[in-house]
């Protein structure tokens, strides 16, 4: 039998965390759940602590100085804490469907795979939150992928550097990886990321360890949308959405100069990240850094709508 920990960052989510923890529960595979309380500044603590009291499996955790430190290194701590055999994600204001680990009960009988990924549906918790996510992203039902894969056609796709389109990233809610890849490759959640992290923990992944997708047809897990869900509130292509995007692709940049990765990933990870942060430049120093980089790589061409936008900007 499969023996999980599911790791639970919390934060202001006392309205939402009840349900998402009971929805961890029943499932014979969890071993435990692990709440890392962030310092919220509504009641989760309170929550979490009659939950901890109530249920055994439930472990409560807060950082050591007791300050807010973000998703990134909620998700670390319960990394290092947990002492199941496989990791799970589930964000406070999401629940897991009782199909859940359906495919993990099968897919990690064969020791090369070490993380398997399903389908994340949605729920509108809210009418704002509901027009806000519909404004921003397509009204798609299932946050999945296209096909199934597995290996490094996954990491590829993820870039979309397949030759068809794999699909959308995969939500943390629905990956199950073994506890082991996480320690072997030393993978934890870039912390200096407070959006995007779980993107570059994701993709990082992907190129580690070997992934197989699993029910992606269907979801195993629901993403709650509501009126404070941080990714709705950033208008594309903004500064502020230019610089996080710039943070992110940065990441991916210099995490992998050591690594032994396709000329194309290579360019892919230099280009996102040299538009976007030439996005963030103005008059003319921009233009100079702009018609330098062309010179040195024309393909930062394709990516010209940033610059329009940014033009615009100033």
């Amino acid at each position: 039998m499969l023996d999980i920990s599911v790791i639970i960052p919390v934060y202001n989510a006392a309205e939402f965390l009840k349900k998402s923890v009971l929805s961890a529960l029943p499932f014979e595979e969890v071993k435990e759940i692990i709440l890392i309380e962030d310092k919220s500044t509504d009641h989760s603590l309170e929550v979490c602590k009659r939950l901890a009291d109530q249920y055994s499996k439930i472990k409560l955790l807060q950082h050591p100085d007791k300050e807010n430190h973000g998703a990134a290194a909620s998700r670390n701590l319960g990394i290092e804490k947990s002492t199941g055999n496989f990791i799970t994600f589930l964000d406070a204001d999401d629940y897991y469907l009782p199909n859940r680990f359906d495919a993990e009960k099968t897919i990690f009988d064969d020791p090369k795979i070490e993380g398997t990924f399903g389908a994340v549906g949605i729920e509108y918790l809210t009418e704002k939150g509901k027009q806000e996510f519909q404004s921003k992203f397509s009204d798609s039902s299932l946050t999945t992928v296209n096909y199934p894969a597995e290996g490094k056609e996954i990491f590829r796709g993820l870039l979309g550097l397949t030759p068809k389109t794999f699909g959308t990233f995969f939500h943390l809610n629905a990956l199950t990886i073994r506890k082991s890849a996480i320690d072997q490759y030393h993978l934890r959640f870039n912390e200096v990321l407070r959006v995007h992290q779980d993107s570059d923990f994701i993709i990082k992944l992907a190129f580690h360890s070997y992934l197989k997708s699993g029910i992606i047809d269907e979801a195993i897990a629901m993403r709650g949308i509501h009126d404070d869900n941080r990714i709705t509130k950033i208008v594309k292509y903004s500064p502020q959405y230019n610089q996080r995007q710039f943070l992110f692709w940065n990441s991916l940049y210099e995490w992998s100069q050591p690594l032994s990765l396709d000329k194309d990933i290579v360019q892919h990870f230099y280009l996102q990240k040299k538009a976007f942060e030439l996005s963030g430049k103005k008059g003319f120093s921009k233009a100079i850094d702009f018609l330098t980089t062309v010179i040195k790589n024309p393909n930062i061409l394709k990516m010209k709508y940033r610059f329009t936008y940014a033009h615009s900007q100033n």
